[in-house]
C-alpha cells in the first residue's frame, strides 16, 4: 500500500474559516459573471462574447462587401483567440446577432437557416454563413484602428482585444439587452434609431431638457416584431426610475374569411403581429389546448397562414360569437398580451448601475465625446507627422542640385544622411524619407502633387485643432455623424403606442359590431344564398355612412346630422355589394354594405366609416378621400386620381376588383404628397384642374395625354406648380359646363369652361382669378350645375350652404364677389357638392 502524503507536516496549509472562504470565492464568482458575462457595457451596449465576435469578424475582414464565411470559422477564431468557453454558447450568441425577430437592428448578416419565430433552432454552424452588417461595420467598428479605445491582452496574452468598441450609436438602447447575473438582472427593450438620435441631439443642444420633451422624442420601445404598447405609464416609470412594467400586446383584427374546412364564410380574428419574444407555434398550441379544455369557448378553427410576406394566424369563430369577447379572453389567458419587465441595468466604469433613460443617453454621449477626441488626436498626430515628412521632401526638391551633389560625394548611406541633416537642417525622419524617395518623385507632376498634399494637410490640421480646442465644434461634428447614420439606417416605428383613450374607443367600436342587432345582420350577410337587401347609403362630409332601408317598413330616422355635417353622396345599392374606400395615402379598402350597421333612431348620425376598416387602416392618420361602388362592368370604366402636388394617374376600374379586407395600394405617393380627389372618366372626356394660385388647366383625356397605368405607378405631372402652390380640385365633363371657384377669404365667381384654353397635360394653365388680397388663395373648384347646392367648410368647422345659381358669372380677370361673412381668423378650406338625388 502506497505511503500517504503528510500534507500537514509540509507547512503549506493555511487555516481559514469555511464561511470566510465561501464568501470570498462566491464574491469573486459573482463579479466574474456580472462583469465578464451577463451584463452589457453602457458604452457600446455589448456583452464580452458579442464584442469578441464582432472584433474577430473585423479581423477576418468579413465586411459587408466581402463574401459570407462559414460560422464555424468565426466561432473557431473567437474561441481560439478571445473567448475560451463552449463553442455552442458562442454560436448561440452569434445567431441572436443575426435574427431579425430578436434584434431591432441586427449587427450581423446571415446566409442560411438562423431559426424562426416558431422557436425553430438554427442550422449547425458548419452549414450557416455570416458577415458583418453595414450598421455594425460603420457604426461600431469603423474607428477601431484609430486609437479610440483601449486594448488589453487576451486570456494568454498572445493577442490584443478591445475593452469596448467605438460605437457611434447607443446600441444598448437600439437592440436592447437581456441578461441574468448573480443577484441582479437586466432587461432593456429595443428602440427606434431615428427617435433615439433625435433624443441625443436634443440633449446635446439642451442638457437640461425636461423629461416630458425627451419622452416626446423617444415615446417608448420599438420591438422588432411590432405589436402594440397599451398605455404609457409603464414606459414613463421605466424611463425615470430605470425599472417598470410595459404592457405589450399583439396586433389582431376582425375579418370575414372563407372557412378552412368548409366553404362557408365566418367571422375570424386574424393575428398579424405577436408580442416580442413570443413563440408563435407555442402560442397557437396554447390556444388549441385552451379550446380543447373548454376554457376558451366560441372558436371553430385555428390555422397558421404565415408566409414570407408576414405573419397571419386565423382564428375562426363560431356563429353568434362576439369577437371582442374572444379577443379579450386571448389577451388574458394567452401570451397575446404580455408584460415586459424593463430593467435598465448596465455596467458603468465596470460597476453595475440601474439607470434612467436620460442617464443612459448621457453616458453614451460622454463616451462618444471621448472617442471622438481620441480619434481626432490620432488623426492630428498622423497628419502632423506626414506634414513634417512632406516639408522635408519639398525642401529637398527645392535644393535638388545640392542634394544630388551630397549623394554623389557621400561614401555610404549613413554619411549621406548626416550630410543632408547638417546642410539642409533636416530631422532624422526627413533625411530617411529623402534617401528612400524614388526617382519618379523628381518629375514636375509629382512635385505638384506633393505641394497639393502639403496644403491639404495644413487645412486638415487647422480643422482638427479647432475640433480638439473648441468643444462646441466637437459637438457639432458629433451631431453631424448622428444625423448621417440616421439617414442611412433609420426606419419607421414598428410598435404602436396605444393610449388608454384610444384603447377604450377601439373596444367600443368592436363592441358595437358585436351587439345583438349587428351580429344578426352579419350572420345574414355571411350566408351566400340569402337574397340581398336593397338599401340606400348616405355618405357625409364628416366621414359618416348611413344605411337606410328601401323595401319594407322604413325606420323613423331624424336628420340627425351635426350642424357642421352634410350628405355628399346618396347611393342605391344591395347588401352584397362592396363600398370601396380610398384614403389619402393611396390605399383602397372594401367594406361590405351588409356589414354597415342600419341607421336607427338611436344612432341617426350613422357609423364613422373609418371604424369599419381594418385595424391597420384605423391606426394610420390617413383621411377618407372618396367612397364609391364599382359599376356592373368595371372593365369598361376608368378613374382619374389626382394628388396635392399635381401628380395625376388614369387607371382601369378592374384594378379595384377582388380586394381583401387588408386593402391594396392603388397609387404610389412621395412622402410629402397625398391623394386629393378621384373622378370617374371615359375616353375623350375633358378634365379641368385648379391650383391654389387660381390657375386652371383643361385638356382631353386620351391615351396620348394620359395613358392608362398600373396601380403601383406614381402617375404623371398634371400641371406645372409654382413654389408653395398645390392642387385644390378637378372635374371631368363631356360638353361645355360652368365651374364655381371659391377662395379662402370667401370670394367666388362662375366661369364657363370655354374661357380656359384647351391645352396639354403638364402645361402652366390659364390664370382665371384676380385675388383681392395677396394672402388669398383658391380654396375649391366644383362644377356649377344649375339648381345645385354646395357647402363651404371653414377651418372653424363651420359649414355654409350656397346656392350655385346665386353666384354671378364673371370674367377670368375679376376678383369675383364676396359670398360669405368670415370671422377674423376664419378661412374656407374646402368646397363640396351637396347631394340632392340618388345616384
Amino acid at each position: 500500500m502506497a505511503k500517504q502524503l503528510n500534507l500537514l507536516s509540509t507547512g503549506q496549509v493555511i487555516t481559514t474559516a469555511l464561511h470566510t472562504e465561501m464568501q470570498r470565492s462566491y464574491l469573486e464568482y459573482a463579479m466574474s459573471v456580472i462583469v465578464g458575462r451577463a451584463l452589457p457595457d453602457v458604452r457600446d451596449g455589448l456583452k464580452p462574447v458579442h464584442r469578441r465576435i464582432l472584433y474577430a469578424m473585423h479581423e477576418l475582414g468579413l465586411t459587408p462587401d466581402r463574401p459570407y464565411r462559414k460560422c464555424a470559422r468565426v466561432v473557431g477564431d473567437v474561441l481560439g483567440k478571445y473567448h475560451p468557453h463552449g463553442d455552442q454558447a458562442v454560436y448561440d450568441a452569434l445567431v441572436r446577432l443575426v435574427q431579425e425577430f430578436t434584434s431591432r437592428y441586427p449587427l450581423l448578416a446571415g446566409h442560411g437557416n438562423f431559426g424562426s419565430v416558431d422557436n425553430d433552432p438554427a442550422a449547425a454552424m458548419r452549414y450557416t454563413e455570416t458577415r458583418l452588417a453595414p450598421i455594425s461595420h460603420e457604426g461600431m467598428l469603423a474607428e477601431i484602428g484609430e486609437e479610440t479605445v483601449e486594448f488589453i491582452g487576451n486570456f494568454d496574452n498572445s493577442q490584443q482585444e478591445p475593452t469596448v468598441l467605438p460605437a457611434q450609436l447607443p446600441f444598448l438602447l437600439l437592440n436592447g439587452c437581456a441578461g441574468i447575473a448573480v443577484g441582479m438582472a437586466t432587461n432593456i427593450p429595443p428602440h427606434n434609431l431615428g427617435e433615439v438620435v433625435d433624443g441625443l441631439i436634443a440633449l446635446i443642444d439642451n442638457p437640461d431638457l425636461p423629461d416630458d420633451k425627451l419622452f416626446e422624442l423617444i415615446p417608448g420601445p420599438d420591438f422588432p416584431t411590432g405589436g402594440e404598447i397599451v398605455g404609457d405609464a409603464g414606459i414613463r416609470e421605466a424611463y425615470t426610475t430605470g425599472k417598470g412594467g410595459i404592457v405589450l400586446r399583439g396586433v389582431a383584427q376582425i375579418e370575414e374569411v372563407v372557412g378552412g374546412r368548409t366553404s362557408k364564410r365566418r367571422t375570424a380574428i386574424v393575428v398579424t403581429e405577436l408580442p416580442f419574444q413570443v413563440n408563435k407555434a407555442g402560442w397557437i398550441e396554447k390556444v388549441a389546448d385552451l379550446v380543447n379544455q373548454g376554457r376558451l369557448q366560441g372558436i371553430a378553427d385555428i390555422r397558421d397562414e404565415s408566409d414570407r410576406q408576414g405573419m397571419r394566424v386565423v382564428i375562426e369563430l363560431k356563429r353568434d360569437t362576439n369577437p371582442q369577447d374572444i379577443l379579450q379572453q386571448l389577451y388574458h389567458q394567452t401570451a397575446l398580451q404580455t408584460n415586459f419587465g424593463a430593467i435598465l441595468l448596465a455596467l458603468v466604469d465596470g460597476q453595475p448601475r440601474q439607470l434612467s433613460l436620460r442617464q443612459l443617453l448621457q453616458e453614451f454621449l460622454h463616451f462618444r465625446e471621448q472617442t471622438l477626441s481620441s480619434r481626432y488626436a490620432y488623426e492630428l498626430s498622423k497628419a502632423e507627422n506626414r506634414l513634417h515628412l512632406l516639408a522635408g521632401l519639398l525642401k529637398a526638391l527645392s535644393h535638388l542640385d545640392e542634394v544630388i551633389e551630397i549623394l554623389r560625394r557621400a561614401a555610404d548611406g549613413s554619411t549621406a544622411k548626416i550630410n543632408l541633416q547638417s546642410r539642409l537642417q533636416l530631422s532624422d525622419v526627413q533625411a530617411d524619407a529623402i534617401l528612400a524617395m524614388p526617382l519618379r518623385r523628381l518629375t514636375s507632376l509629382e512635385q505638384q502633387n506633393l505641394q497639393k498634399e502639403y496644403e491639404q494637410l495644413q487645412e486638415e490640421i487647422t480643422t482638427l485643432r479647432k475640433l480638439l480646442g473648441d468643444r462646441r465644434e466637437l459637438l457639432k461634428s458629433l451631431k453631424k455623424d448622428l444625423r448621417t447614420l440616421k439617414r442611412k439606417y433609420g426606419d419607421e416605428r414598428r410598435t404602436k403606442i396605444v393610449t388608454v383613450s384610444e384603447e377604450k374607443q377601439r373596444k367600443e367600436s368592436l363592441t358595437r359590431r358585436g351587439t345583438e342587432d349587428n351580429s344578426k345582420s352579419l350572420s345574414t350577410s355571411f350566408k351566400p344564398k340569402s337574397p340581398p337587401e336593397e338599401v340606400t347609403l348616405e355618405l357625409t362630409q364628416r366621414g359618416y355612412v348611413r344605411r337606410l332601408q328601401v323595401n319594407g317598413k322604413k325606420p323613423k330616422v331624424d336628420n340627425g346630422l351635426a350642424d357642421n355635417d352634410f350628405v355628399m353622396q346618396t347611393t342605391l345599392t344591395d347588401t352584397d355589394k362592396d363600398l370601396l374606400v380610398l384614403t389619402s395615402g393611396g390605399k383602397v379598402y372594401p367594406v361590405k354594405v351588409g356589414d354597415i350597421p342600419p341607421t336607427t333612431g338611436r344612432s341617426p348620425r350613422g357609423t364613422p366609416l373609418i371604424t369599419l376598416l381594418t385595424n391597420t387602416a384605423q391606426e394610420t392618420s390617413e383621411a377618407v378621400v372618396s367612397r364609391f361602388l364599382l359599376p356592373e362592368k368595371p372593365e369598361n370604366g376608368e378613374m382619374i386620381l389626382l394628388t396635392k402636388q399635381g401628380r395625376i394617374k388614369r387607371l382601369s376600374l378592374t384594378e379595384f376588383t377582388n380586394l381583401t379586407r387588408r386593402g391594396i395600394t392603388i397609387l404610389k405617393l412621395k412622402d410629402d404628397d397625398e391623394l386629393l380627389l378621384t373622378q370617374f372618366v371615359t375616353t375623350n372626356q375633358q378634365i379641368i384642374l385648379a391650383s391654389s394660385g387660381g390657375r386652371l388647366l383643361r385638356f382631353k383625356v386620351n391615351d396620348e395625354q394620359l395613358p392608362i397605368m398600373g396601380r403601383t405607378a406614381m402617375g404623371l405631372q398634371a400641371m406645372r406648380l409654382r413654389q408653395q402652390e398645390t392642387m385644390i380640385g378637378g372635374a371631368t365633363f363631356d360638353t361645355e359646363e360652368n365651374i364655381l371657384l371659391v377662395t379662402q377669404l370667401g370670394y367666388a365667381k362662375r366661369l364657363p369652361t370655354s374661357v380656359v384654353r384647351l391645352a396639354n397635360r403638364g402645361d402652366i394653365g390659364t390664370q382665371t382669378f384676380k385675388f383681392a388680397s395677396k394672402t388669398d388663395y383658391l380654396a375649391g373648384m366644383v362644377l356649377a350645375k344649375p339648381g345645385s347646392e354646395v357647402a363651404l367648410v371653414t377651418n372653424h368647422q363651420r359649414v355654409v350652404r350656397l346656392q350655385v345659381d346665386t353666384v354671378t358669372n364673371s370674367a377670368k380677370d375679376t376678383t369675383g364677389e364676396s359670398i360669405v361673412q368670415l370671422s377674423r381668423d376664419e378661412k374656407i378650406t374646402a368646397v363640396a357638392e351637396v347631394a340632392t338625388e340618388i345616384s
